[in-house]
C-alpha cells in the first residue's frame, strides 16, 4: 500500500507541475515586449540613495563647469589638436542621479528598442515572469552604476531625427560624494574630470568619420539580431555567438578602448601640468578603483565590467605607450580613419600598429 500510495502523491505532483507548465505557457492573446523600461526606472531609481538634488543647485553647478571647461579648452586643443571649422564642444551639464538613470534610459532605449521590437513574444505568465526578471536585474545594474559614475559624453549614437544635441554631463552628486570622502580639492577634481569629458567630444568633433562609424558598426549588429531567418540561426545572433558579430564587436571593442584610453592619458598628462593637486586625485582614483567591496567585485564580474575595464586599461597603455615613444603626433594618426585604430590584438604591441599604420603609410 505504501508504494501505491507514494505513486499517487507522485502522480498528483507530476499533475500539478503539468498544470503548472501548462498554464506558465498558455498563451493569453496579443504580444509583448521582454522588457518595461518604466518598471526599469522605478526599480532603479528605488535603489538610489539621494537620488535628487535641488534644480537650482544642478543649475549652479552646471554655470561652473561651464565656466571650468571655457578656460580649459585653449590648453586642451593646444595639446590634442585643433577643430575643424564650425566644430565645437557642447555645454556641460549637471546631473543628479536620478537624471543620470533617464539620460542612460534614453541612450539604451536608442540601441534596444529595434530589437525588442524584433523580439515580441505571445503574451503568457512565463514570458512576463522573464521580463520581471529582467526588468529587475537591469534595474539594479544602472542603479549600481547610477551611484558610480562620474561624467559622461553622449555623443547621440543613433539619434532620432531631427539629432538630439550632444551632451557633456558630470554627476555632481557622485563628484562631491567622492570629493568629501577621499578630502579632494573642489576645483581641480572638477577640472580633472571636465578634461577627461571634454576629450571625448573633441575626439568625435574633430574627426566626423568616427561617429558613423560607430553607428554603423552598431546597425549591423543590431540587424544581424533582428534578421528573419530560421529559429537556431536567430537564437544564436541573439545570444551573439555568429562570427560576423564577433567581428564587428571586436573592432568596436578595439575603437571604445582607443576612446577611453586616449581621454584617461589627456586627463594625465595634461592634468599634471594643469592642476596643482594631480597626485592627489590620482592616488585617490587608484583607491577607488581598487577598493571595491566584494559585493562591488562580484557585480563587475557578473556584468562583465570587469572585462571592459581591462579593455580600456589596456588602451590607456596602448596610447602612453606610443606617446611616450614617438609623442602625441604619432599618436593621433590613430584617428585619421578607421583603418588607423588599432586592432584589438594591436592594443598590447604598440610597435605592430606603428608598423602597419605610420611606417607603411610612409613608405607608400
Amino acid at each position: 500500500m505504501r508504494r501505491y500510495g507514494r505513486s499517487a502523491v507522485y502522480g498528483v505532483l507530476l499533475g500539478l507541475a503539468t498544470a503548472a507548465v501548462a498554464e506558465a505557457v498558455r498563451p493569453r492573446g496579443g504580444t509583448t515586449l521582454l522588457l518595461d523600461w518604466d518598471e526599469v526606472r522605478r526599480t532603479a531609481r528605488a535603489r538610489l540613495d539621494n537620488p535628487s538634488l535641488e534644480r537650482g543647485r544642478l543649475a549652479t553647478a552646471a554655470m561652473g563647469y561651464r565656466a571650468l571647461a571655457d578656460k580649459l579648452e585653449k590648453p586642451l586643443l593646444g595639446f590634442v589638436g585643433g577643430l575643424p571649422r564650425g566644430a565645437s564642444m557642447p555645454p556641460f551639464e549637471a546631473l543628479d542621479r536620478e537624471g543620470w538613470i533617464d539620460l542612460n534610459l534614453g541612450i539604451l532605449r536608442r540601441v534596444v528598442d529595434p530589437v525588442l521590437e524584433a523580439g515580441r513574444m505571445p503574451n503568457s505568465l512565463l514570458v512576463e515572469v522573464g521580463r520581471m526578471g529582467v526588468d529587475r536585474y537591469l534595474g539594479y545594474m544602472l542603479a549600481f552604476m547610477g551611484r558610480r559614475v562620474l561624467g559622461q559624453y553622449d555623443p547621440q549614437l543613433l539619434g532620432a531625427e531631427p539629432m538630439g544635441a550632444e551632451g557633456l554631463y558630470l554627476v555632481e552628486t557622485n563628484v562631491e560624494e567622492w570629493q568629501r570622502h577621499a578630502n579632494l580639492p573642489e576645483e581641480d577634481l572638477r577640472r580633472w574630470l571636465i578634461l577627461h569629458e571634454m576629450t571625448h567630444a573633441w575626439q568625435f568633433a574633430a574627426h566626423p568619420w568616427l561617429r558613423p562609424y560607430m553607428e554603423q558598426s552598431m546597425k549591423e549588429l543590431i540587424d544581424s539580431v533582428t534578421r528573419k531567418g530560421p529559429a537556431v540561426a536567430r537564437f544564436a545572433a541573439f545570444a551573439g555567438v555568429l562570427p560576423a558579430q564577433w567581428r564587428v564587436m571586436r573592432r568596436v571593442q578595439g575603437t571604445m578602448s582607443v576612446i577611453e584610453g586616449y581621454s584617461n592619458l589627456v586627463m594625465n598628462q595634461l592634468g599634471r601640468k594643469l592642476l596643482p593637486g594631480f597626485d592627489r586625485l590620482e592616488h585617490a582614483y587608484r583607491e577607488r578603483s581598487s577598493g571595491k567591496s566584494a559585493l562591488e567585485i562580484l557585480v563587475w564580474k557578473l556584468t562583465g565590467l570587469d572585462l571592459k575595464l581591462q579593455q580600456y586599461k589596456r588602451g590607456e597603455a596602448f596610447a602612453k605607450a606610443v606617446y611616450d615613444a614617438y609623442g602625441m603626433h604619432v599618436l593621433n594618426r590613430a584617428w585619421s580613419g578607421p583603418e588607423a585604430m588599432p586592432r584589438i590584438e594591436e592594443l598590447g604591441d604598440h610597435e605592430r600598429w606603428y608598423r602597419r599604420v605610420v611606417e607603411v603609410a610612409s613608405a607608400v
